[in-house]
């Protein structure tokens, strides 16, 4: 391991990644998604957005539970449903962004700050004037579904890389699916976001992983030559892939698992403490073992036309999917998703299940 990302691993993560093995190894790991503290707040924060809107931006910024719209996702520009920052005064839009600073550690909320001033370095990488609408920093929009702290509820922002969804039964909190991408991945323009690269973890410690593979663990991981141009799951309701490949954490060295879980939590760690230790959890449960990891492309971090990579992360309940390889390997995709319980699904069924009882 080298000396840069073992003094990381010391420094940054030490007490995540001993949670994280602590869970790895305990017969007695069980699934703790229930949070009425954080469901409570959650509402609290929403219901406190929604009371400052006027009835025209009301009708824009609520729906129905059951509208089918909440599964509308994507994370290309386009016109989004919801209610955009473009349209909000500067409280209202303090009192959104508050929404995701709720749900969000301190680096989940910088990414998030981060992905939506890429707007504004594509404007001047693409000649864009400054009334440009196409790569717009306030087309980020808030849609609510539902009645905030009456079960089921739900809300989510959306925008160019940024689509973030939370859904609240019981006082259990889903945050799935979890997209964050950034165009560039790394900004090679003179502005003065130059050097930027958000997703910086998620890509260099997958590296990392790749490097302390021996050349019949490589056999495993590597599925593909050429990485794809998209996530699989691209914006799917469901996601669903056709098997598991790549090389599971049961076949991997101590110094590998590490490195692995690492990784596992550079994408957690965007998320409330609350929420990434419910996740651990349910790894935990499912097996950490069965969770295994897979690469396409470039086995070297190479911008440059022609080149990309590609790698995934897949249990049995959990997936996340990492795509570098449109702009010449510097514009990325990544995507968290529960395979079990995107959207709340899961959690949805139970509900409905225990009120017929």
């Amino acid at each position: 391991m080298n000396m840069r990302f073992s003094k990381y691993l010391l420094i940054k993560n030490l007490g995540l990644i001993a949670l994280f093995f602590t869970l790895s190894f305990s017969v007695k790991a069980q699934v703790k998604k229930k949070d009425p503290v954080l469901a409570v707040k959650m509402a609290e924060v929403v219901s406190g957005f929604l009371k400052t809107l006027n009835t025209e931006q009301r009708q824009l910024a609520a729906i129905e539970f059951e509208d089918a719209l909440r599964f509308d996702w994507h994370f290309t520009p386009r016109d989004r449903k919801g209610l955009p920052l473009k349209k909000m005064d500067a409280e209202q839009q303090k009192s959104a962004m508050a929404m995701i600073r709720l749900v969000l550690s301190d680096e989940g909320y910088g990414k998030a700050q981060q992905i939506i001033d890429l707007e504004n370095v594509l404007r001047v990488i693409e000649n864009r004037p400054a009334d440009d609408t196409y790569r717009d920093p306030e087309n980020y929009a808030f849609l609510v579904y539902g009645i905030p702290g009456k079960d089921p509820w739900g809300w989510r922002v959306e925008g160019h890389h940024l689509s973030l969804h939370f859904t609240v039964i019981d006082g259990n909190v889903d945050f799935t699916p979890g997209f964050m991408g950034s165009n560039p991945g790394k900004v090679l323009a003179d502005v003065p976001q130059k050097g930027r690269t958000i997703l910086a973890d998620e890509q260099n410690i997958a590296f990392d992983l790749l490097r302390t593979m021996s050349p019949v663990q490589l056999e495993k991981v590597l599925i593909g030559k050429s990485a794809p141009n998209e996530i699989f799951t691209s914006n799917s309701r469901k996601a669903s892939l056709e098997k598991i490949q790549g090389i599971s954490m049961k076949e991997m060295n101590a110094e590998q698992k590490v490195i692995f879980g690492n990784l596992i939590l550079s994408y957690l760690k965007r998320y409330h403490v609350t929420l990434r230790n419910q996740q651990l959890s349910q790894l935990a449960k499912a097996g950490l073992d069965n969770i295994h990891f897979a690469w396409m492309g470039d086995q070297t971090p190479i911008i440059g036309a022609g080149h990309g990579h590609y790698y995934r992360i897949h249990g049995p309940t959990f997936l996340i999917e990492f795509d570098n390889t449109q702009n010449g390997g510097n514009h990325i995709h990544s995507v968290v998703r529960d395979l079990t319980n995107d959207f709340g699904e899961d959690m949805l069924k139970a509900h409905y299940a225990k009120a017929h009882r």
